[in-house]
């Protein structure tokens, strides 16, 4: 049985009855359970979601509410009540729970900041994602999402990229790979194809966000780079995995790039573009935009020109990117064992970061800084007019400083 959203049986199942008895029903939660089952009923986005969980508690709370409590809710009319009613018929969570366990996709409730998925490991959702509004409920990952990926951009652009956008793309994603910054993107062709690869290519981290199903990779001639993308970062996607792609969900999963990134770069974007529409949520989601300029003979350098001509931030290499990261909204605990409470702390050397690293939020005095750091004095001083340039501290008189 099947519904608008292709929620029921797995269409492609290939499992063999000894990766079914692999598979145990304990390892998904009954909040994961119920999730699911909510989450994935058609006529449920993450905003009605949202209502419905802020109303009654939980996901067990909502599928047991009365007729005349769901109706109560904005948005939710009889149509949608049925469906509720319905939910242990309209979708298989044991179906989807098999999938995820037997091709290692994690499934993470907003709900719960930690938890052990079908597949095993403890996963935390993203807490960049947590605080929007239209926050999916639920997320699909194969591979891993860590604390480091709060240090992330995202990178955007046209499928019919040129070779300058596309080198472009390559560099400024091995660049920021470098730096030990998170590249998000689309997976799509062009553009974010060299995102992806550009960031691999550098040794870092990068998250492919899907606008279809983990069974359905679009485009297909991607699904080898969606493996290399989940064995050094991760492909999430907020549908189940047999959902094909269609028009809609790709501006739907658009917001969840932005979201997971500090900032949004754009190379190479005509005037109506995806791109355009992801530089657009991430203005409203208060992220930053930044842009690539192209030649004004270009018809896909357009739109960044004018998001540029509107105040999106030009940008000419990893520089100009970092200083635009500014302050992290909470410190992040990098892979080295380095607290990072700005993105431009990436590109300090040792000596800067023992400076820095002596450095406290409030009024410091440089005797002190020296002291700490165990550094010659004249090493202190000029490291400090380095970090001040950097708008990473601020100088407060002639002997004190303090940590921005």
């Amino acid at each position: 049985m099947t519904n608008a959203r292709g929620i029921g049986p797995m269409e492609h199942s290939t499992a063999t009855d000894k990766s079914h008895a692999a598979f145990d029903k304990s390892a998904i939660s009954q909040l994961t359970a119920d999730s699911l089952r909510l989450a994935m009923l058609p006529g449920i986005g993450p905003r009605t979601m949202s209502l419905l969980l802020e109303a009654f508690g939980d996901p067990a709370a909502v599928l047991a509410a009365s007729d005349d409590q769901l109706a109560s809710i904005h948005g939710v009319g009889q149509k949608l009540i049925q469906s509720i009613r319905s939910a242990n018929q309209l979708v298989d969570v044991e179906s989807i729970a098999r999938w995820c366990h037997r091709n290692h996709v994690d499934i993470i409730c907003q709900d719960s900041e930690s938890q052990t998925s079908v597949v095993g490991t403890t996963t935390a959702y993203p807490r960049s994602l947590a605080d929007l509004p239209d926050a999916p409920p639920i997320l699909f990952v194969q591979g891993d999402l860590v604390a480091d990926d709060e240090l992330a951009v995202a990178i955007v652009g046209t499928r019919h990229a040129t070779t300058y956008g596309l080198k472009q793309a390559e560099h400024l994603a091995y660049s920021l790979a470098r730096a030990g910054v998170t590249v998000i993107s689309g997976l799509a062709r062009g553009i974010d194809a060299a995102a992806h690869e550009g960031a691999l290519a550098g040794g870092g981290r990068t998250i492919a966000v899907l606008g279809s199903g983990h069974d359905h990779i679009y485009p297909r001639e991607h699904e080898g780079l969606a493996k290399a993308v989940a064995a050094d970062g991760a492909v999430i996607s907020e549908c189940p995995p047999y959902a094909k792609p269609r028009a809609g969900m790709f501006p739907q999963r658009n917001r969840i790039i932005a979201g997971l990134s500090l900032a949004t770069l754009v190379i190479e974007a005509p005037d109506r573009s995806g791109a355009l529409i992801t530089a657009r949520i991430a203005m409203e989601q208060n992220r930053e935009v930044l842009a690539v300029p192209g030649p004004i003979t270009s018809r896909v350098s357009r739109g960044c020109n004018q998001l540029i001509r509107d105040g999106a931030k030009l940008i000419q290499n990893v520089d100009d990117i970092l200083e635009e990261l500014g302050p992290m909204r909470a410190p992040v605990q990098t892979s080295d064992g380095h607290e990072v409470r700005n993105a431009a702390e990436l590109q300090l050397n040792e000596l800067e970061r023992a400076v820095l690293n002596a450095i406290e939020t409030e009024s410091t005095p440089i005797d002190q800084v020296i002291q700490r750091s165990q550094l010659p004095t004249h090493s202190v001083i000029a490291v400090i007019s380095v970090l001040e340039m950097r708008r990473l501290i601020r100088r407060l008189s002639g002997q004190y400083v303090s940590r921005i």
